[in-house]
């Protein structure tokens, strides 16, 4: 069985081309991706990963909006009782 890893676009960027060539790359490595397309909530993203039982989640973020998005996703993960390792690329601006 491959590991599985979630791949998500948070909050209300809408470019995907980055995160489908990370999920094609993904599964040519031999990993089960699941993407769950635009504009998902922290909520969704959570819930997500716990229902599909994945390894990793990994966020694609373009908009500058990480240090508030990746936050409330690793915060949704732990309200729910579960610690899944959040990879987050992108467009990362510095401080």
């Amino acid at each position: 069985m491959s590991d599985r890893v979630l791949v998500a676009k948070v909050g209300l960027d809408g470019h995907d081309r980055g995160v489908k060539v990370v999920a094609r790359i993904l599964r040519d490595g031999g990993f089960e991706v699941i993407y769950t397309g635009l504009f998902q909530t922290p909520d969704k993203v959570a819930a997500t990963a716990i229902d599909e039982d994945v390894d990793a989640i990994g966020l694609s973020m373009l908009s500058g909006a990480h240090m508030t998005l990746a936050p409330l996703v690793v915060a949704k993960l732990r309200e729910r009782g579960v610690e899944i390792p959040v990879v987050v690329g992108g467009i990362i601006p510095p401080l």
